[in-house]
């Protein structure tokens, strides 16, 4: 398994799984499986460092998911492996770190995104009370530490259990728990995080690895990359066919090989620029 490597600043694309099995929006698996396909082959053949794969259009989500979507999403990991030819991770919305875990040590991928690691949030799904203990000892029961876990800290779509908890909190209780990089987003999809907000970040832990996990586009990428060290980028990449409250473009709604070249072009140029300083 390749590890992403933080010091060229990766792009991480995310490949969002159209409606899977149960849901009204679900149409076949021949279809999700063309379409991430078609996803994937943008982003590899435009230059990403890495690809997660998620369930991004299972609305509404579940905290935890049932067994069908952990089946169909292990089905099409499998049928996609062979043409993964990067580092990829595993997102399983809206906190089944359990089977993010499970299908991540069966596809054999590198990572895993944890919204919910040491924070308590209140979402329109309902409560999710973090349990990094849990984490990490199913992990080991899988025998997965070889398995990173990126975990967001006061995610987007939630509202904070204790509104009083300061960020650089978060962050201290996720890396003492385990965290093997920090995510930061918005407050919604397509939201960067706030400057300040990394900065802090960035101050409390020079070394440790931050990722960007929502709202990176071509216009915003230079000034995110002076605080960051990894970007998970979607929404600002995609060719809209339709909207959707939640995601702001529907389903089918592919990726565009020519904005990720330029993203990766930009990004290569920028790094370029850092390195030289």
């Amino acid at each position: 398994m390749n590890k992403i490597d933080f010091t060229k600043k990766p792009i991480i694309g995310a490949i969002h799984f159209q409606a899977l099995l149960g849901y009204p929006d679900f149409s076949s698996v021949d279809t999700i499986l063309i379409n991430a396909k078609s996803d994937l082959l943008s982003f590899q053949t435009g230059g990403v460092d890495a690809v997660i794969f998620e369930n991004n259009y299972d609305l509404p989500h579940q905290i935890q998911v049932g067994p069908e979507i952990t089946a169909i999403m292990t089905y099409l990991i499998t049928r996609l492996k062979p043409l993964i030819k990067i580092p990829f991770g595993i997102s399983v919305l809206w906190n089944d770190y359990r089977s993010a875990l499970s299908i991540a040590k069966v596809g054999n991928a590198a990572f895993i995104r944890i919204p919910v690691f040491v924070d308590n949030v209140k979402t329109q799904y309902g409560s999710v009370f973090a349990n990094h203990q849990d984490v990490i000892e199913f992990r080991q029961h899988l025998l997965a530490n070889d398995i990173s876990l990126f975990t967001d800290i006061q995610v987007k779509h939630s509202e904070m259990l204790d509104k009083k908890k300061p960020l650089e909190l978060s962050a201290k209780q996720a890396v003492k728990a385990g965290s093997d990089g920090l995510i930061l987003t918005g407050n919604w999809t397509g939201q960067a995080p706030d400057i300040n907000n990394l900065k802090k970040i960035r101050s409390l832990y020079p070394k440790f690895p931050v990722i960007i996990g929502s709202g990176v586009n071509h216009q915003n990428l230079d000034d995110l990359m002076e605080y960051s060290d990894a970007f998970i980028v979607s929404t600002s990449l995609k060719i809209p066919t339709g909207f959707s409250d939640t995601n702001i473009y529907d389903q089918n709604s592919r990726i565009s090989l020519s904005k990720v070249r330029q993203l990766i072009k930009l990004r290569n140029k920028l790094l370029n620029v850092k390195i030289s300083l």
